[in-house]
């Protein structure tokens, strides 16, 4: 079947396949997205995704659940770093800023005997999610709910929970925001519970991949980042009337290790260091093993002395620079 979608130029082909699959080929006015991607989502799945998301974004938004390089390799070196597959077995996970529920569909295929409830700020994703969740038939144990506001959790969701995950969410918050929203996470978190954090571009990076995809941007001033943001960036990426707190909500500004300690000050809080496999011993190694899952070839070679640099200036300096943060925190023990 096909659809045109005028207002945006561009059209949509879903095909059937003999396996039961479908391949969704998208042809927009952009060189941003993913345009084509095969899937076993079922055809009323991907037209609602469609209708929230545009068409820009359908394969990727899809992509993002079903290709292993996506979410889950995030998920598995930024989660089981820090902790064993068989200590989620029957604990509550909390999934903070769950977006359309791709992240919380692979968390829920990567332990299956965990409760997790996903909560989200914008309602058409939540509807989303819940429809992912029917899809898969794991509504028993996944629930999505509808936070009232940014500094707010919904209601009913429990203060009991195991793990608390926030997978790109970090940066999209403002800088009031994440003073009041982490802490309210933390809050929700049992003793001996952990925080996890990652996919959050590195504030201090040279590059700015996340939204601007510019040089040195982070080290500029909010003026003339702001500036420069509206005049080099890509029209596809970044607005020319868009204003430095519609940048901040889309991501411009990452944050450091050192700034999510400072919130949790206080709090009982241990950061913890990573340990997966004797590969991942640092937030670089956890960055790098993700690119090893996700691209190959001569971009794999690039990253690859990318990695070595990172490594050189952490010799140097001490400081482990990477692209972007994976850090995990447990609560102390009630005495």
């Amino acid at each position: 079947m096909s659809m045109d979608t005028p207002e945006t130029s561009s059209s949509i082909r879903i095909s059937e396949e003999h396996n039961g699959m479908r391949v969704v080929s998208v042809s927009a006015d952009t060189s941003a997205n993913r345009k084509e991607w095969e899937t076993a989502y079922s055809l009323e799945l991907i037209e609602h995704i469609l209708r929230v998301k545009g068409p820009a974004w359908l394969c990727d938004e899809i992509m993002r659940d079903e290709d292993p390089s996506a979410s889950q390799s995030f998920i598995r070196w930024n989660v089981l770093s820090y902790s064993d597959r068989e200590d989620f077995a029957g604990c509550r996970l909390l999934d903070f800023g769950s977006g359309c529920g791709a992240s919380t569909m692979v968390l829920s295929r990567m332990f299956p005997q965990t409760q997790i409830v996903g909560v989200e700020l914008v309602p058409e994703f939540v509807e989303v999610a819940r429809r992912r969740a029917e899809f898969y038939g794991v509504t028993d144990r996944v629930r999505f709910a509808l936070s009232p506001d940014s500094d707010s959790l919904p209601a009913g969701i429990g203060n009991d929970f195991d793990y608390v995950v926030l997978s790109g969410v970090y940066e999209h918050l403002l800088p009031e925001e994440r003073q009041s929203v982490i802490p309210l996470v933390w809050s929700r978190l049992r003793p001996g519970g952990m925080l996890f954090l990652f996919e959050t571009p590195h504030r201090w990076f040279p590059i700015e991949s996340h939204t601007t995809v510019l040089p040195f941007i982070n080290y500029l001033p909010d003026f003339m980042a702001h500036w420069s943001a509206r005049h080099f960036s890509r029209p596809y990426r970044v607005n020319s009337d868009i204003s430095w707190t519609g940048l901040l909500r889309l991501g411009i500004r990452g944050g450091t290790v050192r700034e999510i300690v400072s919130i949790l000050d206080g709090r009982g809080a241990e950061l913890l260091t990573p340990s997966y496999d004797g590969v991942a011993r640092d937030q670089i190694d956890l960055w790098y093993q993700h690119v090893v899952d996700s691209v190959d070839g001569r971009k794999s070679q690039t990253k690859r002395l990318a990695m070595l640099i990172l490594k050189g200036i952490k010799a140097v300096t001490g400081y482990a620079l990477s692209p972007y943060l994976g850090v995990a925190f447990r609560k102390y023990e009630s005495p």
